[in-house]
C-alpha cells in the first residue's frame, strides 16, 4: 500500500499500521512537496499524476488538514485502506468508512457512523448514535455525547465537548477545549465555554 503525506502525521499513521493492521506493508510515502527522504524508515517520493491514476493501487491520506485530505481523495484513483489501533474500542454495530484512521485508545460506541477519510484521534470518545460525516478530524481527548451529527469536513478541537443531541454544520473548526451546547451552523468557528460563533465563513 501507499500513504500520502510525509509529516508529523503520517509517523503516527504509520505506527499504527506496522502495529495494528494485518496483511498491509506501506511501499512508500508519497508528498507533493516532500521535505525528507524517509518517514519512519520508509521512503519518501515526490508524487505525480501516473501514481495517482493507477487503479490497482491501495492508499491512505496522512494528511491531518480535512481541505487538503478531500482535494487528494478525489484525485486518487485507486482503492482507501483503513486504519484502525489495535487499542481502539469499536462497537460491533458501529460503522467505519473506507479511508478513516482510528488511533490509540479511542472508543466508538453503539450505532455509530464514522464516514470516509476521516480522522479519530488519540482517546477520542464518540458515543451512541452518533454521524460523523466525511473528512472530519475528532482531535485528541474529544468527547461527543449520544446523538451527535457532525458535517462533513469539521475539525473538532483537542478536549473539545459535545453535549448530546447537537448538529454541528459542515466544514467548522470547534476550538480546543470548546464545550458545545447548542447547534453549530455550517461554516462557523466556535470557541470557548459555552461555545460561541466568533467568524463564519
Amino acid at each position: 500500500m501507499y500513504l500520502f503525506g510525509a509529516s508529523g502525521h503520517g509517523k503516527v499513521v504509520i505506527d499504527i499500521i506496522r502495529t495494528s493492521v494485518k496483511n498491509l506493508k506501506i511501499k512508500v510515502v508519497y508528498d507533493d512537496n516532500p521535505k525528507v527522504t524517509s518517514l519512519s524508515n520508509i521512503p519518501v517520493s515526490a508524487v505525480d499524476a501516473t501514481v495517482l491514476n493507477h487503479i490497482s493501487h491501495q492508499w491512505l491520506i496522512s494528511i491531518g488538514n480535512n481541505k487538503f485530505r478531500k482535494q487528494i481523495a478525489e484525485k486518487i484513483k485507486g482503492t482507501f485502506a483503513t486504519a484502525i489501533h489495535h487499542s481502539a474500542i469499536i462497537a460491533a454495530n458501529s460503522k467505519v468508512e473506507q479511508g478513516t484512521v482510528v488511533m490509540a485508545n479511542a472508543v466508538i460506541n453503539p450505532d455509530t457512523k464514522i464516514g470516509k477519510h476521516c480522522i479519530i484521534n488519540t482517546a477520542a470518545v464518540i458515543e451512541h448514535d452518533c454521524v460523523i460525516e466525511d473528512f472530519v478530524h475528532i482531535s485528541p481527548n474529544a468527547a461527543l455525547a449520544g446523538n451527535v451529527t457532525v458535517g462533513e469536513g469539521t475539525h473538532i478541537g483537542i478536549g473539545a465537548c459535545v453535549i448530546q443531541g447537537v448538529t454541528i454544520g459542515k466544514w467548522c473548526t470547534i476550538g480546543a477545549g470548546t464545550v458545545i451546547i447548542k447547534d453549530v451552523p455550517d461554516g462557523a468557528t466556535v470557541v470557548g465555554n459555552p461555545g460561541r460563533i466568533i467568524k463564519q465563513s
